[in-house]
């Protein structure tokens, strides 16, 4: 059983498949319900090895749940991209790795994972994989 209030940073800075990992560190979504035109994104943890080999201190990779710019989309508001923002491909759909401003989006930890509220007109582009991003 999950220790209440511990944050599963370090889970998903282990991961081998990061989408996988904050889907089921947040778990089921279906009775959740996201307001206006807030987009909730589970943010996006690099791994704790560098691509070199080299292990980070966990303080340092503790550090992505506040300064990580990308995150996936879990679920959006109903208010969250128009059909015409839609037919023009300007929609992340879920799924969807995306990019934003630290500062436009609510940190909050959902089922003890990191995840942003942030309204949709401040996710500034779909990007295909969230190392490309820091």
């Amino acid at each position: 059983m999950p220790v209440l209030g511990a944050s599963k940073v370090a889970t998903l800075a282990q991961a081998d498949d990061p989408r996988r990992a904050i889907l089921e560190a947040v778990g089921d979504l279906d009775k959740e319900e996201v307001f206006g035109d807030l987009v909730l994104v589970g943010t996006f943890i690099q791994n704790e090895k560098t691509p070199g080999g080299i292990i980070k201190p966990s303080d340092n990779v503790k550090e992505d749940e506040w300064q990580s710019k990308t995150g996936l989309v879990l679920k959006k508001g109903p208010l969250a991209w128009s059909e015409w923002e839609e037919d023009k491909g300007a929609n992340a759909r879920i799924g969807t790795w995306v990019a934003f401003n630290i500062k436009d989006g609510w940190p909050i930890q959902f089922n003890n994972a990191p995840c942003r509220l942030i309204p949709y007109e401040r996710i500034r582009m779909r990007i295909s994989d969230p190392n490309l991003v820091f």
